[in-house]
């Protein structure tokens, strides 16, 4: 059988990193080569593969794996020891070859690499930092450099690794640690944690206030990790737990979700149909509002261990708690603001500049924040109040439910 040509393995390993989440481009540092010196730049706040900037750009990044090759049988994997799938392997030299000329093309304004495990967890730790370092130290890569650590490689290598990256991530991926016992019996729960730990500490030693000789930045983006929805029985409840212990314990900057897609030939352990698309998104919407919106998470409502997936998890936690409400968008704090169903961040700043020059009416708060019929029963406006409608035993019914549809091309 004669090996794949390198239009063949990026077609393979590209398609292999597709069911990896943990893949975002924000909160780094700024670096540019409009000076005439390296190659690539990246900005704070920039996107994830295939998402858009703020002003409506779209931001890719090469997202690959340095080979679908793995000697663990984790079972939920589609690249797996025991899977059958056409297998391919990049060379070093080729991921730096793929990164620059992409970058050159602009069709990326960066990297994301990671890989099935090779021999051991060191050699291919040592490949993936060997890509990193050539695309930094040998052409002087500017642009945003993602790299996937495996937990059970050297503490010297996971620290070359941060000092060449924007941001690392571990995926710790089922919810239970009895889960990942279970379905992938090579990864220890332990090990992964304390690969986590150590990545935190080597994040704040770079930031201590106080040094007087300050380390190279350590993964300027943070870390972050992916919880696999749907693989196993835990609920809502057990992902948003381990959700906010994984923040608290390691100082994560996100958490991502990813719905389980059943896999060819898959364990009779695993399910076999992938969890709905709207649970995903629910648990995106749950971990923003405890990430940004100062949510604890007794607030976020449950119903048996789940989130609703008709109605938004601000919108249920606004109807389960309205002696809250209605809230003054005239006098209101900008915490309890952010916490009225339909106002969003951005919404709130706005409706709060616009405050010092005047009285809001229901119209201003329309041009601030889009739609109202979400906002409408909780807020008091300038002639406007709800009276009796947000204590309505109606009311439940008369807000508009996100449904799933499919969206048509025409």
């Amino acid at each position: 059988m004669s090996s794949p040509d390198l239009r063949q393995k990026l077609s393979i390993l590209a398609d292999a990193a597709k069911y990896d989440a943990s893949c975002a481009s924000s909160g780094t540092s700024r670096r540019g080569s409009l000076d005439g010196k390296g190659v690539g730049s990246t900005s704070p706040g920039s996107g994830i593969c295939h998402a858009y900037a703020p002003d409506g750009r779209c931001i890719s990044l090469l997202k690959i794996l340095l080979t679908n090759f793995c000697i663990y049988d984790c079972a939920y994997c589609i690249n797996r020891v025991s899977s059958n799938v056409p297998r391919a392997r990049f060379k070093v030299q080729e991921v730096v070859d793929l990164t620059l000329g992409f970058y050159k093309r602009n069709y990326i304004e960066g990297l994301f690499l990671s890989s099935g495990i090779i021999r051991d967890a060191d050699y291919t730790m040592e490949a993936i930092v060997r890509v990193a370092r050539t695309l930094r130290l040998d052409h002087d890569f500017r642009g945003y450099i993602h790299l996937k650590l495996i937990p059970e490689a050297s503490p010297e290598l996971v620290a070359e690794a941060g000092l060449y990256a924007d941001r690392v991530s571990i995926n710790i991926e089922l919810p239970r640690d009895e889960s990942l016992a279970k379905l992938a019996p090579e990864k220890d729960s332990r090990t992964i944690k304390k690969a986590m730990g150590s990545v935190r500490l080597a994040i704040e030693n770079r930031s201590e206030k106080g040094r007087k000789a300050r380390a190279p930045k350590f993964a300027p983006a943070g870390q972050s990790t992916q919880l696999i929805v749907g693989a196993d029985a835990a609920s809502d409840a057990d992902i948003l737990d381990r959700s906010v212990g994984l923040y608290g314990s390691y100082g994560l900057k996100r958490v991502y979700y990813s719905g389980f897609s059943p896999i060819p030939d898959g364990s009779s352990r695993l399910p076999q149909a992938k969890p709905p698309l709207m649970r995903e998104h629910r648990l995106y919407q749950a971990d923003w509002l405890l990430r940004v919106y100062g949510f604890e998470r007794n607030e976020i409502a449950l119903e048996d261990g789940m989130l609703d997936l008709d109605v938004d998890p601000k919108l249920a936690a606004a109807l389960r708690s309205r002696g809250d409400y209605p809230v003054d968008v005239n006098t209101a704090d900008r915490e309890r603001l952010l916490r009225v169903p339909g106002l969003g961040v951005r919404g709130v700043d706005r409706l709060i500049g616009v405050r010092r020059f005047k009285r809001l009416t229901l119209e201003d708060v329309k041009r601030a924040c889009g739609a109202l019929a979400k906002a409408r029963p909780f807020i008091v406006a300038d002639g406007w109040s709800p009276g009796g409608l947000t204590d309505s035993a109606k009311l439940a019914a008369l807000l508009p439910r996100d449904r799933p549809r499919q969206l048509e091309l025409f």
